[in-house]
């Protein structure tokens, strides 16, 4: 009789394990030299829900970046705002955008089947089509697009039909919006219009994303990268990827994918404070995020649908942290949900005041430490 054979059992990654390699790969275990550019390809573009998000993300990674480095690469159209993962904004290269926006696109529709009955009696290709016709002669707002769309179709939700609108091209926002200092409000053209001719085949499959994805968030289990992106039934990409990742499993017996070459840091590196800003994706990109965020501190960094600036101690999130303005001064207030160690102070207010530093343009300002928000 033939002997059987024996599947050995995946190794088995700690929660400091899986902090530490989520850390690395998010470029938090130590500031790089990486270009603004890079980073936002790296980390698969940053949440720009608001404009200031993207620009605190790169200054808690980057060592020495400036926030005029991204807003230049905002007025040269190397990147801009769009509605991608999870169907919300992100700032992305103009390479991403045209790559991830066919897959994506389901994530898209989910948002406009929440909106179907608003939508009754509307043509999907009509209404993509006047869209593309009056964005791409010029730049329209919003409310220039909702009148326009229910001035065709006046029995249907202008809500609704602007979601749509949003969700069935491959619209970004135009600058001034989204540059660092500078106002404006929110006008959308095509991404043809704005990157300049038709996109050519960006050569971006579902399994070049969920590789992508592990290279920035990674280990990671099916329904992590599902979360991320806004999609479903990614099991069969892992099934087809599997002889090319590692495999792991989570301290509750969950599958945990990786790339092979990845760094996954030893759970005792230290870990420095970081602040990020409200809607970062290193909160956002699990299904299960206890590798970054403490049971009991589940839902602390939302109040209603906003969410609040966070900061991390040890690698795990530890506070919130808002700026304010006094007088001519910038008052950054970190707010601890337990007290923390004397050494752990120094080192939150160092990196709070590195982070003025970079951002605050040479205003002169104060760090102070809240007590903490039992």
């Amino acid at each position: 009789m033939a002997p059987k054979s024996v599947t050995a059992t995946p190794p088995v990654l700690s929660g400091r394990a899986l902090n530490r390699a989520t850390l690395a790969r998010q470029l938090l275990l130590h500031r790089t030299t990486m270009a603004a550019e890079d980073a936002v390809t790296h980390l698969v573009g940053l949440q720009a829900q608001n404009p200031q998000p993207p620009y605190y993300a790169l200054a808690a990674r980057l060592q020495g970046f400036r926030p005029e480095e991204l807003s230049r690469l905002m007025e040269d159209r190397t990147v801009a705002r769009t509605v991608s993962l999870r169907s919300t904004l992100h700032t992305h290269t103009a390479a991403d955008i045209r790559a991830l926006g066919p897959l994506v696109q389901p994530a898209r529709d989910r948002e406009i089947a929440v909106f179907r009955k608003g939508l009754a009696g509307v043509d999907r290709d009509a209404l993509a089509g006047l869209v593309r016709e009056l964005v791409e002669e010029r730049p329209r707002a919003p409310r220039e697009l909702r009148a326009a769309l229910s001035a065709r179709w006046p029995d249907a939700d202008p809500l609704a039909l602007t979601v749509a609108a949003r969700c069935l091209l491959p619209l970004v926002q135009v600058t001034p919006r989204g540059l660092w200092g500078r106002g404006g409000g929110v006008a959308l053209t095509t991404a043809d219009v704005w990157f300049g001719g038709a996109a050519d085949d960006p050569g971006l499959t579902l399994d070049g994303l969920v590789l992508r994805y592990l290279g920035a968030f990674g280990p990671a289990t099916v329904k992590d990268v599902q979360t991320w992106a806004g999609l479903t039934r990614l099991r069969e990409v892992f099934a087809r990827l599997r002889p090319r990742l590692a495999v792991f499993r989570d301290p509750y017996g969950h599958e945990l994918f990786d790339l092979p070459g990845s760094p996954r840091p030893d759970p005792g590196t230290p870990a420095p404070p970081r602040l990020l800003p409200e809607f970062d994706n290193l909160l956002l990109s699990h299904a299960d995020r206890t590798r970054l965020v403490p049971p009991a501190y589940k839902g602390r960094t939302w109040q209603g649908n906003q969410a609040r600036r966070a900061f991390l101690v040890d690698g795990f999130l530890a506070g919130t942290w808002r700026l304010s303005q006094e007088g001519d001064r910038l008052v950054l207030t970190l707010e601890p949900f337990v007290p923390l160690a004397r050494d752990e102070r120094a080192a939150l207010s160092d990196e709070a005041a590195l982070t003025l530093d970079l951002m605050g343009e040479g205003r002169p300002y104060d760090v102070r430490l809240g007590s903490p928000d039992e």
